[in-house]
């Protein structure tokens, strides 16, 4: 596992609240509205990239939804999300992994990133990646990064900015894009970060 990578997160989910950091949401709109618009039964297995403390598994919870696990590099992230849910964390399969590391035991229906890809800037950790996601994922990804209008840093690391184009140009190998949106999103700081979200279809 890159330590430099998950010590810098460690540090930053032990150190830092919710409304302290760039990407919170209290609700993850896009996110759901995208996973809804798979229209895949409440048993489909989901799995939250990078989903760390977010607020996305609380929604998909309270949807119904029955097969979800959360993947993050950082153990206090994911400790944070499991002290929030309380009894319902025992409902989440929680695992503690660098992306590209990850040794998916099963498929997933639909697979969620929002802001992990974009942290990948070597070539090879993006083939990874790309490799990893064409194994695990049976149906849908839903997946966010920064435009080539958002910041060009998070949390004071690069980031690989994407437009639609160049989403659909990486995942083109094994997947077709169904619809790409651009949003803005307000930071609890009250800056804008504009995102490329797209989904696909694994073919």
């Amino acid at each position: 596992m890159n330590n430099t990578f998950k010590n810098h997160w460690e540090n930053v989910y032990t150190n830092k609240q919710p409304h302290e950091v760039s990407w919170t949401q209290e609700v993850p709109q896009t996110s759901l509205d995208f996973i809804k618009s798979f229209q895949s039964p409440k048993t489909a297995s989901i799995i939250d990239i990078g989903g760390g403390d977010s607020n996305l598994v609380d929604y998909l919870l309270a949807e119904g939804y029955t097969d979800i696990t959360v993947l993050d590099i950082s153990s206090s992230s994911l400790e944070k999300a499991k002290l929030r849910l309380g009894e319902n964390s025992s409902k989440v399969k929680w695992i503690v992994s660098d992306i590209t590391e990850f040794k998916p035991e099963r498929k997933y229906q639909i697979w969620h990133d929002r802001a992990t890809f974009h942290f990948l800037t070597s070539a090879n950790q993006i083939k990874e990646y790309l490799k990893i996601a064409n194994t695990a994922i049976a149906g849908f990804l839903a997946i966010g990064t920064f435009s080539d209008n958002g910041p060009t840093k998070c949390s004071n690391l690069n980031i690989k900015q994407y437009s639609e184009a160049d989403l659909q140009s990486a995942f083109e190998e094994g997947f077709s894009k169904i619809k790409c949106v651009n949003e803005d999103h307000r930071t609890p700081f009250n800056t804008i970060q504009n995102f490329t979200f797209c989904s696909f279809r694994k073919i």
